[in-house]
């Protein structure tokens, strides 16, 4: 190997070099978080787009994996960012030339929400949704199995829970928490969520879950395939672990933690 001629490491040139990385917007990490009252202008009510879509957002109510409404959800709103939305009114516009429709769990969720739901894993004496949501999960295995964690996709505004139901969509009944029912449980065993047949309920903490899991068979497996299908084909990417969880390939805010509340 040729011999390198040696470089001249000066204070001046040392200065340039700190001082050039200062000014250098690549130089450091990009800033995750903006303040909590921060809310994009084109962060929007999905409803905006979509005004006849069904919502049922489970964590401004009682029924969810903590029993409770969340903190953060003040109004049973999806906000989404507007590419978001405009993507998902393509699927519904296709699923109701089939006689279906989208129903909507979840949406944008607030950082501090997600906070609430690290706390509660935390908390191990706190198992009242124990039979609905886990019921063959040890919750201190929680973390360990990737059910909860401290960031959530949700909070950067591209990332929708959902699932689909007939047109128009049946009558649910009421959520009673005296009367849960694993959410493993076969249809029409488990909460009569107007929703077709899933394979699972939403939120379920199982290996069913999993939107390919080969223990699903028959038509909750064709139903779980269009909604992939259908979401994929509108520039959405499904997280494997979760047959109802979709995010925005081409999301705007892809390194930003939002954490302004749903009012």
């Amino acid at each position: 190997m040729r011999n390198r001629s040696p470089i001249l490491v000066t204070a001046s040139s040392v200065l340039f070099f700190l001082s050039s990385q200062a000014f250098n917007p690549l130089a450091a990490a990009p800033d995750t978080s903006l303040p909590s009252d921060h809310r994009p202008d084109n962060i929007i009510e999905l409803t905006q787009i979509i005004p006849e879509i069904v919502l049922d957002i489970r964590y401004a109510t009682a029924h969810n994996f903590i029993g409770r409404p969340i903190p953060g959800y003040l109004a049973p709103k999806c906000l989404l960012t507007q590419e978001a939305a405009t993507a998902l009114a393509q699927v519904q516009r296709r699923l109701l030339d089939r006689g279906y429709q989208l129903k909507i769990y979840d949406c944008y969720r607030p950082q501090h929400a997600v906070d609430a739901f690290v706390a509660w894993a935390e908390d191990l004496d706190d198992q009242r949704m124990k039979t609905e949501f886990y019921p063959n999960v040890d919750k201190q295995h929680l973390f360990r199995d990737g059910y909860i964690a401290s960031k959530s996709s949700h909070s950067r505004g591209s990332t929708v829970d959902l699932t689909i139901v007939p047109k128009p969509a049946l009558p649910q009944p009421p959520f009673d928490v005296e009367a849960q029912v694993p959410c493993e449980a076969p249809y029409g065993e488990r909460f009569a969520d107007n929703s077709v047949d899933m394979g699972t309920g939403f939120d379920c903490f199982s290996p069913l879950s999993h939107t390919l899991s080969p223990a699903i068979t028959g038509q909750a497996h064709d139903y779980r395939l269009l909604l992939k299908g259908l979401m994929e084909e509108e520039g959405f990417k499904n997280l494997d672990e979760e047959w109802w969880h979709f995010t925005l390939r081409d999301e705007p805010y892809p390194e930003t933690y939002f954490d302004f509340p749903i009012r």
